[in-house]
């Protein structure tokens, strides 16, 4: 029953319960011309007999409907799925409307002794058809108010990600382990080699640039973000030298792919965070493009004692990744690595 509410959108069994009744009493009325005072009478078997073709009906195209949207769930497929559905619905509706006309023949016009005829035949088709624009009407208007609210929530979650991603990202530039390092390697930089601390300051500044301006960007070029994970690589490789290893392998096509803003920040972060990073451990971090994904890797030798760990960070890309590509998130341990793949995005 979940599955089926997702594809229809809400629970229509309280739809199918009033509605069904009421055009099994409007169509021998309004297409059969029966009442109750004349012939042909509106009679009880009459109405049941409607209440079953209606019924029959109702649930086939009820069916096809599930299934197309099971078959096109995309939104870029939605006038295809519209196309298929209701060429489906109406051959479905003819086909049996006629069947189910021809064995309901003695029960409509047995008091009359009039046979099915050519009248009568369009009269039901036409009451078909009621049927179907009804169905139509009703299931993709609510189906398209619900899509079009989950769009808006989606929005609405997509900027509360990216807005926290910045601040995360931001949280962790300012802190005060990050500024006494960087402060700290700047002021032995200064004296030994006043160009490379000249260089450090336009690195710094760059990172800060760049969180500024894309934080409200739901994706950037990946090229774009690579120039700031080699401003913040140049930062930590200064801090650590040989003992920081990175190397990013990304061909020259990919370079116009999109990925979530800040990603490879908080993922180089992350690494940095809960390894050492040693002369006797050096960390080794390779970036590249595998199977349509940016895959992040990093050997695995975890601190004893590291800094609180919410995983914050790595599920808040998850979660941005989930409004924007239908692509997950990948995450991979091993005994001696650990991988993070992110999807590429197309413009």
């Amino acid at each position: 029953m979940r599955i089926t509410n997702c594809r229809i959108g809400f629970d229509d069994r309280w739809v199918m319960v009033m509605v069904i009744p009421v055009l099994s009493f409007i169509i021998p009325v309004v297409f059969f011309g029966c009442r109750f005072n004349r012939q042909p009478l509106f009679s009880w078997d009459k109405y049941v007999t409607t209440m079953i073709i209606t019924a029959i009906l109702w649930m086939g195209n009820r069916y096809i409907m599930i299934y197309c949207r099971g078959k096109y769930p995309l939104f870029k497929e939605v006038r295809k799925r519209l196309v298929i559905q209701s060429t489906s619905m109406f051959v479905f509706t003819m086909i049996f409307n006629n069947l189910l006309g021809y064995l309901a023949d003695d029960v409509f016009f047995k008091d009359g002794g009039t046979h099915f005829r050519t009248d009568i035949l369009i009269n039901s088709n036409a009451a078909a058809l009621l049927c179907i624009i009804m169905i139509i009407a009703i299931y993709e208007s609510i189906y398209f108010m619900n899509e079009l609210r989950t769009s808006v929530e989606e929005g609405e979650n997509l900027k509360r990600e990216s807005l926290s991603a910045q601040l995360n990202a931001l949280r962790s530039q300012v802190n005060p382990h990050f500024l006494f390092n960087n402060l700290n390697t700047l002021s032995s930089l200064i004296p030994e080699d006043p160009k490379h601390a000249v260089d450090f300051v336009q690195q710094l500044s760059k990172v800060y640039r760049h969180i500024l301006e894309v934080k409200d960007e739901k994706s950037i070029l990946l090229k774009d973000e690579l120039d700031l994970l080699n401003a913040y690589t140049f930062l930590l490789k200064t801090r650590f030298d040989k003992n920081l290893d990175v190397i990013i392998n990304i061909p020259e096509e990919k370079l116009q792919k999109r990925i979530v803003p800040l990603s490879l920040q908080i993922l180089m972060e992350n690494a940095i965070k809960h390894n050492i990073v040693s002369a006797d451990k050096p960390l080794h971090i390779a970036i590249s493009a595998l199977n349509g994904s940016l895959v992040v890797s990093n050997n695995l030798q975890m601190k004893n004692q590291v800094n609180e760990c919410t995983g914050i960070g790595l599920e808040n890309i998850r979660n941005r990744y989930k409004l924007i590509s239908e692509q997950p998130v990948k995450v991979t341990t091993s005994d001696n690595n650990f991988t993070v793949a992110i999807p590429l995005i197309d413009n």
